[in-house]
């Protein structure tokens, strides 16, 4: 990151790493969701991206190196831009001059990169185990059925708080979607006929894939009363 010097080339490298990071949502969120219509599906998606030696040994690597860097990315941008500022501008009063997200995208980042670290926990670590210590690449269970649809529920039914901090970590995700999906479009340099439709759909992903996830985590906690 240390070849990334000057500030149109840092916001650059933060935009396409946030659109690869929205790419990679959007696959999980597909996913996650089968396991509300279809555990089987869910079941065979997930032993399939878990055995898959492509998934596993290219994609996953790029995708953990993909979120370190946009959140490195984004504390070098804020660090940079603080610095930059001159000291009448610590008298500019940012909140009547735009929306509270725009001001609070490293604050909000932070809360999904702490969600993130305990979502890993739950998912990732736990695969790790079970594949690379235990040596169990079967995916199945005791009863010889496969187990990610039974441990995926595991982690919501009867956990009323682990299911809040889902839910608010998904909204402060959608808040920082809000913002910097759209944004990264424009540090593009997509300016064109396009870019009303651009919004538009920017806009509405950064609210139906966050609260999909809030569903999906709600609905496995009512349906486990």
């Amino acid at each position: 990151m240390g070849g990334i010097k000057t500030s149109i080339a840092r916001k650059v490298a933060m935009a396409l790493s946030g659109l690869f990071l929205v790419l990679f949502l959007a696959q999980h969120f597909t996913i996650n969701f089968t396991s509300v219509v279809s555990p089987d599906t869910f079941n065979e998606i997930s032993q399939f991206m878990g055995t898959n030696f492509l998934v596993q040994a290219v994609l996953q690597p790029i995708l953990i190196f993909g979120v370190i860097f946009h959140f490195v990315m984004g504390f070098v941008l804020e660090i940079k831009n603080n610095s930059a500022r001159s000291v009448s501008y610590a008298k500019y009063n940012g909140g009547a001059n735009s929306p509270w997200v725009s001001r609070n995208m490293l604050l909000t980042g932070i809360v999904v990169l702490a969600f993130l670290g305990l979502h890993f926990y739950d998912f990732w670590v736990h695969e790790m185990q079970v594949k690379y210590i235990q040596g169990d690449m079967s995916g199945l269970n005791e009863a010889g059925e496969f187990r990610y649809y039974e441990e995926t529920v595991a982690k919501f039914a009867g956990q009323p708080v682990r299911v809040a901090i889902y839910v608010f970590s998904f909204v402060l995700l959608m808040l920082h979607l809000l913002h910097g999906f759209a944004s990264s479009f424009q540090t593009m340099g997509v300016n064109n006929k396009y870019s009303k439709g651009i919004k538009v759909f920017t806009k509405a992903f950064a609210i139906v894939i966050p609260m999909g996830f809030v569903f999906i985590a709600i609905f496995h906690y009512l349906n486990n009363l």
